[in-house]
């Protein structure tokens, strides 16, 4: 299996429609908008790319799927997942039939890392990613917005059948440390998992790029949640931004920087080639240690909660 990279690129605000860019940022990108993009990450060395089924209904896995294809065979590796809600429970393996759509739309004879998604029904779905690992229709497994009980349960079922997670996909930021607190990154080192930190920017609130005067775009998922907390953050930024200007560096690529140094993989949405210079930026960025305990300090003091809709508690 191919080493992973430090950084992996998001998708979930690229396609349209459920749980689409449009809905969820505000965005209303096409192919023309996000090629260059693509070409700008694929030439900084940031080649893996993470995706899922249910990100505009297939929207996402499509447009990504038409870069890759123009590619030679292994220059990205691929992840998406597996999204509980939306199987086919009439297949005889519902994750393989997914899995096989996801296929279709990205072009690819195999996936580097498949995920589910979240945890309803968990560890009904986990026999069923025995056969696609043992056939090398993906090269790794994962479970996303699980908790430690849940990873442990789905670890122990694996290893029935000679097989471990590779990978934990949470969301994990500044703000929202609940992972960590809950012992899963601790988990995840000593038994050799990569965790992989989603919303590390909060969908833009950690970048520095908006405030009271400048805030996220109205009529958007991410506006109705950060918009109103955004002078709580202001504080945050701004210690950011001072510790990024001695090294030439911007808020967002210190919140990246901090992810990594915390030990994580962090994935970053990008639908601007700023954005990937950013993430590509990040990976040399070192913070020091008084650096990273005043922002922490400085993120909980903020007092606010990120966590979604769609998440439940990492305390359970």
């Amino acid at each position: 299996m191919n080493a992973l990279p430090r950084i992996a690129l998001g998708t979930w605000s690229w396609g349209s429609g459920f749980a689409g860019g449009d809905q969820v940022f505000g965005n209303h990108l096409g192919a023309a908008d996000l090629q260059p993009v693509f070409e700008a990450a694929v030439a900084a060395g940031l080649t893996l790319w993470d995706t899922a089924a249910v990100y505009g209904m297939g929207s996402s896995e499509s447009m990504l799927g038409g870069f890759v294809k123009a590619l030679p065979p292994g220059t990205v590796q691929l992840s998406t997942k597996f999204t509980p809600q939306i199987a086919d429970a009439a297949a005889p393996n519902p994750v393989e039939a997914m899995l096989a759509q996801s296929l279709g739309r990205l072009g690819a004879e195999h996936i580097d890392i498949y995920w589910i998604h979240n945890p309803t029904d968990v560890n009904r779905w986990t026999e069923h990613l025995v056969p696609l690992l043992q056939f090398g229709l993906v090269k790794r497994v994962g479970v996303s917005n699980h908790n430690l009980e849940q990873i442990k349960l789905v670890n122990a079922t694996l290893a029935t059948f000679g097989h471990a997670i590779s990978a934990v996909q949470n969301h994990y930021s500044l703000l929202y440390r609940s992972s960590e607190q809950a012992g899963i990154l601790d988990y995840c080192k000593a038994n050799g998992i990569t965790f992989f930190a989603y919303l590390v920017l909060e969908q833009g609130a950690l970048t520095g790029r908006y405030s009271v005067a400048h805030p996220l775009p109205e009529g958007s998922g991410r506006a109705a949640t950060y918009n109103t907390v955004l002078p709580q953050l202001q504080q945050l930024t701004d210690a950011m931004r001072e510790i990024g200007q001695r090294s030439g560096a911007n808020v967002a690529q210190v919140a990246i920087a901090w992810a990594i140094a915390k030990g994580t993989l962090p994935i970053i949405g990008v639908t601007k080639v700023a954005q990937v210079q950013d993430a590509a930026a990040a990976v040399k960025l070192v913070l020091s240690e008084p650096d990273m305990q005043r922002i922490e300090a400085l993120a909980a003091q903020a007092g606010v909660d990120t966590r979604g809709a769609w998440e439940r508690s990492m305390h359970a």
